[in-house]
């Protein structure tokens, strides 16, 4: 059976939303905070669960390599992932596992369309706190399987325009992995809008009235970006990215947005926004676009009575 992508999320990592949230994984306690967002996420993953997904792929900006867009590869993973900015707010102690077939053929699509690839085979990897932060967010249950994508960062040290035709190419290859291993997906683009934030954090982090946009100037972009893609502006959207990027200090440079479009294949649809807020500053979106609910996938089977 040929798989398909039924949707993809804007799912941003901000670790103080697990923080907030005070999980059993994490070891630091907290009083609450960041709400908005966080009660945004528990509209998003009621969405999931109807889509009901075999296997959520989530592209990361922490996960940095230099050499290659690399692929976890090891069935299970289990261990302490630390944000090494945050140490005080997130040791999470995480275990999931990985759909290894579907990341074997994303690699191998990712090979034979001229990019750099690479699995990782390290049985002891630390995965990194975006893709934690995503994936809890998204699913605290961790009984999904999941592909975790690294950040090549190529728009960092190429131009952001041919960084980004990289990013292009790497979603196309992981839609045509998705589709020959039958797999019914979901991709999570582990990105922020505005990336401005503050440098010292208050002496209670979770303390909501220390919160706000750090700049209005990538305040105003994060709504300019979000009111296009609720119209479904897409191509708009795309067009105006480069610029987006350089005048909001945009993470979605790190490219998973465009990773997640290129393999939906840009469709021109109004993406529905669960919430939006700021996090020491910066822009954080969640948002979907549900492909099932616009004609572009099918819905689940109904289970058998």
């Amino acid at each position: 059976m040929k798989g398909s992508i039924v949707g993809g999320y804007l799912a941003p990592h901000p670790p103080h939303l697990v923080y907030g949230e005070n999980p059993p994984q994490n070891e630091p306690r907290s009083q609450g905070g960041w709400e908005p967002l966080r009660w945004a996420y528990e509209k998003a993953r009621a969405s999931l669960e109807a889509l009901k997904p075999d296997v959520l792929l989530v592209h990361s900006p922490h996960w940095m390599t230099q050499v290659g867009h690399h692929f976890l590869g090891v069935p299970h993973l289990s261990g302490k992932s630390v944000d090494p900015i945050f140490p005080n707010l997130f040791r999470y102690s995480f275990e999931l596992d990985v759909d290894v077939e579907l990341a074997e053929a994303c690699c191998e699509e990712a090979r034979e369309a001229g990019l750099v690839a690479k699995m990782m085979r390290n049985p002891n990897f630390r995965v990194d706190y975006g893709t934690i932060t995503t994936l809890h967010m998204m699913r605290p249950q961790w009984d999904i399987p999941i592909v975790g994508l690294s950040a090549n960062n190529s728009p960092y040290y190429l131009n952001t325009k041919e960084g980004l035709q990289e990013m292009d190419l790497l979603g196309k290859a992981t839609r045509r992995a998705i589709e020959r291993t039958g797999r019914r997906a979901v991709l999570l683009a582990s990105n922020t809008l505005s990336h401005w934030h503050f440098h010292e954090e208050p002496e209670l982090p979770e303390d909501m009235t220390r919160e706000h946009p750090e700049r209005f100037d990538g305040y105003k972009w994060d709504v300019r970006v979000i009111d296009m893609l609720r119209r479904g502006e897409v191509d708009e959207y795309f067009k105006l990215q480069p610029q987006f990027i350089e005048e909001a200090f945009a993470e979605v440079k790190s490219g998973a947005f465009t990773w997640m479009f290129a393999a939906m294949g840009y469709p021109n649809i109004p993406g529905e926004l669960h919430g939006y807020g700021t996090v020491i500053g910066t822009g954080n979106a969640v948002m979907e676009w549900n492909l099932v609910e616009a004609g572009l996938a099918d819905a689940p089977a109904k289970a058998a009575a």
